[in-house]
């Protein structure tokens, strides 16, 4: 994680806004889960990858939140100026598409928590044979690969591989999806060659990563809109921990979230109220969900069978 974030005033985000609104060549209009989050900037293939990515919101819909995205030289690299009180990011000099999605859905979480009692989950979520799996690591923990392994099979479908939405139903959580496509990373076909070929050699950006639609791998009904958490795996690579994978109480599992930032290095707002209201929503989520954490410093094939058997998935040749 290297980009860093500024909070900024009512007056600077005037300010901001009367530089960069004169060079907006694109004005896109998506839903996030329910929030209208409008992209404005000058990069054409920025506004390309995000309309495969989300999902198009009518023109006439007031914007919740906006997300500049400009080259300036008079910036660092990687720069976030954001106005809470406006919900108004601005990102400057990104060349990584996945830090400016991140944002976005990072952008429309910070409404919803306040205002809807939903948060955010930055990690994976599945749902098998009726019951919902997520998958959460710190990057480079084989998330995506043991995510995109699980769906390998037949009755297992994907909510989200990378970022979801939930909230506490009584008993329950709900989890919800919010991407219509998803950004995945070229090498995946490397592990699981039945992904091989799902995105065109050229479409790939210099990241080795291109918005990809699983409907043509995977099929079209395995992707839904929500499930119901049931379990949840914490993923580490800690060559010095010779335990494969244990159960974890809520109290041990909230530690690991604290210690970890809550997994979510994208959160644009960190103040005591909100940790105070994240903590309460994943204390309500290790309480009403099944935990473990799995040590991913074997193979990606023989972590994959060590978390099917957990989560009850039949194993795969």
């Amino acid at each position: 994680m290297k980009y860093s974030v500024t909070l900024i005033s009512t007056d600077e985000n005037e300010r901001l806004t009367e530089l960069y609104l004169p060079k907006v060549l694109y004005e896109i209009k998506s839903e996030i889960y329910g929030c209208c989050i409008k992209l404005l900037s000058d990069d054409h293939t920025v506004k390309e990858t995000w309309q495969e990515n989300f999902y198009p919101m009518s023109q006439n819909v007031r914007s919740h939140g906006r997300l500049f995205v400009f080259k300036d030289p008079s910036c660092e690299p990687d720069t976030v100026f954001f106005d809470p009180h406006s919900r108004s990011a601005f990102l400057i000099n990104f060349n990584y598409y996945g830090w400016i999605k991140s944002i976005a859905l990072s952008l429309a979480g910070d409404i919803l928590e306040d205002e809807h009692h939903i948060y955010s989950v930055h990690g994976a979520c599945l749902d098998i044979d009726g019951k919902g799996l997520c998958i959460i690591g710190n990057s480079g923990a084989g998330k995506t690969t043991q995510t995109y392994g699980l769906l390998k099979d037949p009755h297992s479908r994907i909510v989200s591989d990378d970022w979801f939405f939930s909230r506490v139903y009584g008993p329950d959580i709900l989890a919800y999806g919010s991407e219509r496509n998803f950004y995945i990373r070229k090498d995946l076909a490397t592990v699981w060659k039945e992904y091989n070929g799902l995105v065109p050699e050229g479409d790939f950006d210099k990241e080795g990563r291109a918005v990809a639609d699983l409907r043509w791998v995977i099929g079209k009904g395995r992707i839904l809109p929500m499930t119901t958490l049931k379990t949840m795996i914490l993923l580490k690579r800690d060559p010095g921990d010779t335990n494969e994978a244990r159960s974890l109480s809520p109290e041990d599992g909230l530690k690991i979230f604290e210690e970890n930032a809550y997994f979510n290095p994208h959160l644009l707002v960190n103040n005591s109220y909100k940790k105070h209201i994240r903590k309460q929503y994943i204390t309500s989520l290790l309480d009403r969900t099944i935990v473990y954490l799995v040590n991913t410093t074997n193979t990606a094939q023989e972590t994959q069978r060590l978390i099917r058997s957990l989560a009850n998935v039949p194993q795969i040749p």
